[in-house]
């Protein structure tokens, strides 16, 4: 490959995992990130020495807010009950296959050593179960081996179907349950008039039915050892440098602006939300329908929710519980969230000795995460589902700060909100992240971008 110099805008998940497979092959790669640390939205923040304005202020540069808080955020935050938590911005987890690709990507032997691992489990009155037993997995083996074995062909068939048809033709038994939660949760999107049955086996794919994990040590461990990568590599990582303007020539990406100075290049990378592309670069160098097609893009929601216990029953560490509430009123009117005990395993590294702390989210639409009605509801539902699990749980509970973001992924992946191409219609100048056409959501979907890249620039 003729080694380019490569500029890469936003160092977020997607641009860095584009910069460590492009420094691996020998390019020169330059990544300017606005804030003032890595990782984008897949961070964890040392909550130790921050303060409160300081973190409502990093909260709303990444779209999201303290909602409620138990007792008030202020106390939290002047009695020093955050030290020694790590928490994220915004709630992920990993889809099981995406593993082997860090791997490589890495040239990490031990990545899975470093990586919690848990099936979905669900509660059941005073007990709970595996969400899909052995039982379950037998008795759909069949759908199971046509949906792995399906190629892209028959995934693109099934790109315009929408999850309600699909439910209607195979829903059957527990079948029907894990289309109605699965998918839900796959595309943060709990209208399944909205949802692709084509997106959602296509990720299922991808995802290996492997169920879900986490890193030890939070996001951040995951997005350091990439930016350690691209530094071995020769590449350069400069943070607090917001790019002002894309230069575009001839219908060509040929360099930045950044700190006032002009800076030429032979690629352009944007990492940034796809519906902000235009706040950089000129419109008029693209085509109407693409310039209306971005602009009408919209992300998906959530309300999350931290809480910090003294102490959990052995027997949740690691399991990770999803949950479906009916006739809501929400739009898709059922909804699903998950919530997650891995991070209140003592191996998570995000908690202080003898202290647990359970991250968990619920899906909602955007604008749902903005009206505070609308979170009210998600929040009591959030609660609900956790006292299933641990009766009582409040008499146990040192703290619980609940966020609401109305950008969890950048672009919904639904049926009448077609994400763009990784090659833009101008010249050099390419697309990477959540926001782009790539297999899964969020950070699945951010580091297979990252490849389809790496593989589309291989073969100039």
């Amino acid at each position: 490959m003729n080694k380019k110099k490569i500029c890469i805008i936003g160092a977020g998940i997607g641009g860095l995992t584009a910069g460590a497979l492009l420094s691996k092959q020998g390019h020169e790669v330059y990544i300017y990130e606005k804030e003032a640390l890595i990782g984008g939205r897949a961070s964890s923040i040392n909550m130790t020495n921050i303060s409160l304005q300081r973190y409502i202020t990093l909260l709303n540069r990444f779209n999201m807010e303290i909602a409620f808080s138990d007792p008030p955020v202020k106390k939290i935050f002047n009695e020093g009950l955050l030290k020694g938590y790590n928490i994220e911005l915004g709630y992920h987890l990993i889809g099981g296959g995406i593993i082997n690709s860090l791997k490589k990507i890495l040239n990490i032997s031990d990545v899975q050593s470093n990586i919690l691992e848990s099936r979905l489990y669900i509660q059941k009155d005073e007990k709970y179960d595996f969400f899909v037993t052995t039982f379950d997995k037998i008795m759909m083996f069949p759908n199971i081996l046509r949906l792995l074995f399906s190629g892209e062909k028959t995934m693109e068939k099934l790109d315009n179907i929408t999850l309600v048809e699909t439910i209607k033709k195979y829903g059957k038994g527990k079948m029907k349950l894990v289309l109605e939660v699965n998918s839900r949760l796959i595309t943060t999107v709990n209208n399944l008039d909205k949802i692709s049955t084509g997106e959602v086996f296509r990720t299922q794919k991808n995802m290996r039915l492997k169920g879900v994990r986490y890193p030890k040590g939070g996001l951040s461990n995951i997005t350091n050892k990439l930016a350690d990568l691209i530094i071995l590599n020769g590449g350069n990582i400069k943070i607090n440098s917001p790019v002002k303007k894309i230069i575009v020539k001839d219908k060509k990406a040929t360099g930045i602006i950044v700190n006032g100075e002009e800076h030429s290049f032979d690629i352009v990378i944007s990492n940034i939300i796809v519906q902000n592309l235009f706040r950089i670069v000129d419109e008029k160098h693209f085509p109407k329908n693409y310039i209306k097609s971005l602009n009408s893009l919209y992300g998906t929601g959530s309300l999350c929710a931290y809480y910090s216990f003294n102490s959990i029953r052995k027997d949740l560490l690691n399991k990770t519980f999803a949950f479906i509430e009916r006739n809501v009123n929400l739009d898709g009117k059922d909804v699903v969230g998950m919530i997650d005990f891995m991070a209140a395993s003592p191996e998570s590294g995000l908690s202080p000795k003898s202290k647990y702390l359970v991250q968990s989210y619920i899906v909602c639409t955007p604008e749902e995460a903005k009206n505070k009605e609308k979170l009210l509801i998600l929040k009591r539902l959030l609660d609900k589902n956790l006292e299933k699990i641990i009766p009582n749980y409040k008499s146990n509970l040192n703290w619980a700060i609940y966020p609401t973001t109305w950008h969890l992924d950048g672009v919904a992946k639904t049926i009448d909100n077609i994400k763009p191409e990784i090659q833009t219609p101008i010249e050099n100048l390419y697309l990477v992240g959540d926001c782009v056409k790539a297999p899964g959501i969020g950070i699945n979907c951010a580091i297979n971008s990252a490849k389809i890249l790496n593989s589309v620039l291989a073969e100039k």
